[in-house]
């Protein structure tokens, strides 16, 4: 037996600093069954930890009739390093466990199994020397990553360079893998070399201290790929891997794109795969151009509600009109002047300090108070000339909230108010733009467009859905030709509809613009809408539902 392990300090906060969550029995006893299969499997955990995979590889090839078998691992964290030889030994296996930085290891291709939970640290704290090796490792792949990824994505590229031809690689990867922009590599990468791509996906989170949902990666077969198609399995939770129902097969059309749309049945995808074949839906960026908001540096400075203004004696050539930082007013058909006006009486920000021309004495005033106070330091406002005149963008045609609990909104902005980061704004074409500004808010308020946001944005803490621009401009909408087909039909329901917006029933509200657009006008029958329908319903409560375990 092992001589007794003396203990050295490792806080929670120093585990997770470097990324390292340590994985439940029930996930590394699964994959370790999944992976090892034969007793000449040759096994290595790249990120060992306490070596909880190392530890059930033990004993899945002493299963296979191996009396103490080695198995290899890395870990850049000494102490933990040294309770892993130990666990294994303790195990009855042989341990290699090397003290290193992953990414200084240089990739041989000696292993049939490599097995773990890469470390995940989020790009803001994923820097320096790290991000730079991180890099330099998925390139010997031929695999470039953006600035933007996070460890994990470089983890999995350099991992598959440690296994034999045929190989198989076990990861628990962020479910960052399904959805962010930065993966499209990674994504790519899975299809091109492996012969086989499986995922199990679970409803409730199983690293609450992480903050993050994830998925199981199962691929087999490196080097004898492409494959044209992932397995998905389901779980409710790692208890449920032993009980585990009838796999999905799901194919993408391209697999660097987001692999959200594995996550809904094929029956309720197909009917926006028909709209869009027959030119009666499109997406946004057919319409026009979505863009961040402006940046103030500040908002409690910049942004002022009336009483505000007058308190601070400011002229109207001080100040522009604006959309109050935040998007709970958004949440209607229109942002119209009286609507800016009842905000402003509620004490919202409507006003923008943005003086032009010569400076009044309020403004003159208002500007040496932010001075005094710093804000003149904050980053944004440090790099501009001058500090307090933040840089305007033209009203935009549309806002876009770009936070939901519920579903991303276009509210059409007949204020013409400038609008703050807080959502975006949409620039309609011009050929389309009375168009747009009069029905498309409505006309977005479908149920194929709702099911389509939750696959093209991206799930965030607190079950919140996250639209950036660049997935705005995949988001599907109906196509000006149909809704110009469809336009007296909307506009007969468009006051009905804005009164329920206002009275938070949403659901109706879609149902009468389903009626319109896609039963009346003989697109989809009420049997596909049925499933439409239900595939919105199963992927909010989802993620609505892992918002809450994450709590």
């Amino acid at each position: 037996m092992p001589e007794p392990l003396a203990t050295t300090a490792d806080t929670a906060d120093a585990r997770k600093a470097r990324g390292a969550f340590f994985t439940p029995d029930a996930i590394t006893r699964y994959m370790s069954d999944w992976a090892i299969r034969d007793s000449h499997d040759t096994v290595l955990e790249p990120s060992a930890g306490d070596a909880a995979f190392l530890v059930q590889a033990v004993r899945r090839l002493r299963e296979h009739g191996l009396q103490t078998p080695r198995v290899d691992g890395v870990e850049i964290h000494s102490h933990s390093a040294r309770v892993a030889s130990h666990r294994v030994a303790e195990a009855g296996g042989d341990p290699h466990v090397t003290v290193s930085d992953f990414f200084l290891v240089e990739p041989e291709a000696r292993y049939s199994v490599v097995i773990g939970n890469p470390p995940y640290i989020r790009y803001q704290d994923f820097s320096g020397e790290s991000r730079t090796r991180s890099r330099a490792a998925a390139l010997k792949a031929g695999v470039s990553l953006t600035a933007l990824a996070s460890s994990w994505a470089a983890f999995t590229i350099h991992s598959a360079l440690f296994l034999n031809p045929g190989g198989r690689m076990g990861l628990v990867l962020p479910a960052e893998l399904l959805s962010v922009n930065y993966a499209a590599a990674v994504r790519q990468f899975l299809f091109d070399r492996f012969r086989s791509v499986e995922l199990v996906l679970f409803t409730e989170q199983v690293f609450p201290e992480a903050e993050a949902d994830v998925v199981l990666l199962l691929a087999d077969g490196f080097d004898e790929g492409p494959t044209d198609h992932a397995t998905i399995y389901q779980a409710h939770d790692a208890e449920a891997l032993t009980t585990l129902g009838v796999p999905l097969t799901w194919k993408p059309t391209d697999p660097a794109a987001k692999w959200t749309g594995l996550l809904v049945d094929p029956n309720a995808v197909e009917p926006l795969r028909t709209l869009r074949a027959a030119g009666h839906f499109t997406s946004l960026d057919s319409w026009g151009d979505t863009t961040l908001g402006m940046v103030t540096g500040n908002n409690h400075y910049f942004a002022l509600s009336p009483a505000r203004v007058k308190a601070l004696g400011l002229t109207r050539k001080d100040l522009i009109r604006l959309s109050p930082p935040g998007s709970a007013h958004l949440r209607g058909l229109e942002l119209s002047s009286d609507a800016m006006t009842r905000l402003g009486q509620k004490d919202k920000a409507t006003w923008l300090f943005r003086p032009s021309g010569d400076l009044s004495p309020a403004a003159q005033a208002y500007i040496e108070a932010g001075h005094l106070a710093g804000v003149d330091e904050a980053y944004k406002c440090r790099v501009r000339k001058p500090w307090y005149r933040v840089p305007l963008l033209p009203p935009a045609d549309l806002l876009l909230t770009c936070m939901n609990a519920d579903t991303p909104r276009l509210t059409t902005n007949s204020a013409r108010a400038h609008h703050l980061n807080s959502v975006h704004g949409v620039y309609l074409n011009a050929d389309v733009g009375e168009l747009g500004r009069e029905l498309l808010p409505l006309a977005s308020l479908n149920s194929v467009t709702l099911l389509n946001a939750e696959m093209v944005g991206r799930s965030y803490g607190g079950g919140i859905l996250k639209l950036e621009p660049r997935e705005a401009d995949a988001w599907a909408m109906p196509s000006p030709d149909h809704i110009r087909s469809c336009a007296d039909q909307l506009r007969c329901i468009k006051a009905k509809v804005a009164s329920l917006l206002q009275h938070g029933k949403l659901a109706q509200a879609v149902e009468l613009v389903d009626r319109v657009l896609l039963i009346d006008a003989g697109l989809v029958t009420q049997e596909e809408l049925v499933q439409v329908r239900a595939a919105h319903v199963a992927m909010t409560a989802r993620r609505t539902a892992r918002g809450r375990s994450g709590r």
